[in-house]
């Protein structure tokens, strides 16, 4: 199942699953009313995802996908956790050893933006970066979650690019600093339940640059897995539904190659995977 954040121009951003190039209003066709919030956020957060494939497998209403407007696929969670240095040649090109503990930052609400959305750069740097990632959204409140249960937490998949400003990200031993600013991570275009998207290690990602491609790899070069990284930081901290947590990018970043590459206004990243979509973002 593909689950979408939707605005078709009548409202707020609404719930919806991708049917081929329509999208079906889940809440239309469970014939239920929205609590108050009537996108996907409100959808996991209150009512979850049980009966929604059933439900909207013949649903009506339905809308053109290229007539609506896809929104970060939650736009409010509660957490936004980003690991770093997670492909082993990722690492590799960087010249550093694989970490043998999941190293991770945070990043907030207002980095959140969704598929075709415009990023104005941060006018104090002059060294961002584009990173391709797969992200997933955690599916319900859990906590120590042992690995081989994991799956069973995850909502879904998506895209996720974590723009970072090199210059700000290393001025400091903390990372935070190049990676919170406004529309820093976009995200989408759809939640694709595991079901859907395969085997969790076999996630085909990549990105390109104007064209150009910068990035391709698989979620099988991750030092650390997604059920991995599930039970670590469940361990840590309570994971709560609808919690975004991405997973590092894979080797070609702008910041290691010769010469650097760094993002200027009119670039277009576009991040592409079979299993999870396009997403595409312009920079101003």
């Amino acid at each position: 199942m593909r689950l979408v954040n939707y605005d078709n121009g009548s409202g707020p951003p609404r719930a919806g699953v991708v049917r081929g190039d329509e999208i079906v209003d889940v809440w239309e066709s469970l014939g239920e009313e929205p609590p108050g919030v009537p996108g996907l956020g409100g959808l996991v957060l209150m009512r979850g995802i049980d009966g929604v494939e059933e439900a909207t497998a013949a649903g009506e209403p339905r809308v053109r996908l290229g007539d609506v407007r896809l929104h970060a696929p939650i736009r409010h969670p509660r957490k936004i956790i980003c690991l770093g240095l997670n492909y082993r040649q990722h690492a590799a090109e960087a010249g550093l050893d694989p970490p043998e503990t999941p190293t991770f930052f945070a990043k907030f609400q207002n980095a959140l933006v969704g598929n075709g959305d415009e990023v104005k750069l941060p006018q104090y740097s002059e060294k961002v970066d584009y990173e391709a990632e797969v992200a997933f959204f955690v599916k319900d409140d859990c906590n120590d979650v042992p690995e081989e249960e994991a799956i069973d937490h995850i909502l879904g998949y998506t895209l996720l690019n974590d723009l970072s400003a090199r210059d700000f990200q290393f001025m400091t031993p903390q990372w935070m600093p190049g990676k919170v600013f406004d529309g820093s991570a976009p995200c989408g275009p759809a939640i694709v339940t595991p079901d859907d998207a395969g085997p969790h290690d076999a996630i085909e990602i990549s990105l390109t640059l104007n064209g150009d491609q910068m990035q391709s790899a698989s979620t099988a070069d991750l030092i650390h897995s997604i059920p991995a990284t599930v039970a670590y930081l469940s361990k840590l901290m309570t994971l709560q539904a609808g919690d975004l947590i991405s997973t590092g990018t894979p080797a070609g970043v702008g910041s290691v190659r010769e010469p650097r590459v760094w993002l200027k206004p009119g670039d277009e990243c576009v991040i592409e995977s079979p299993q999870l979509g396009r997403l595409e973002t312009r920079l101003a």
